[in-house]
């Protein structure tokens, strides 16, 4: 089992498609990450070489940032918002929309679920 950035990836899934098990890793970035290391992206996990693990391995160690690095430098950015008193702070920090969506409807989740307020009888 090829085990790249602390993920255990898939034994019988295409490497391309295995490779997006890993935060930070989508289907374009593999492709160019196989390229790179001069695996053909058809091949299935199980059937790759010690070698051609681990010049995937180092191809994104040191070319990428993935898994608690990015996560870290993600939650660092925020932090870093908040901190600052931006706009798109405060909204990380009321838990609203950040990237200018409308709010008096479709914004469930982010907002999570209804609060439903009780209105006074009039008589």
């Amino acid at each position: 089992m090829a085990r790249i950035a602390g993920v255990d990836l898939p034994r019988r899934k295409r490497i391309d498609i295995a490779l997006t098990y890993i935060y930070g890793i989508g289907r374009s970035r593999a492709t160019e990450i196989l390229k790179k290391a001069s695996v053909e992206a058809q091949r299935v996990t199980d059937e790759l070489t010690e070698a051609e693990t681990r010049r995937v391995r180092e191809v994104i160690d040191t070319q990428y940032q993935v898994e608690g690095e990015l996560r870290r430098t993600i939650r660092m950015n925020i932090k870093r918002l908040m901190d600052l008193g931006a706009y798109r702070g405060l909204r990380h920090r009321r838990g609203l929309p950040v990237r200018g969506q409308r709010t008096k409807t479709n914004a469930r989740t982010r907002k999570g679920p209804r609060r439903v307020v009780v209105k006074k009888k009039r008589r």
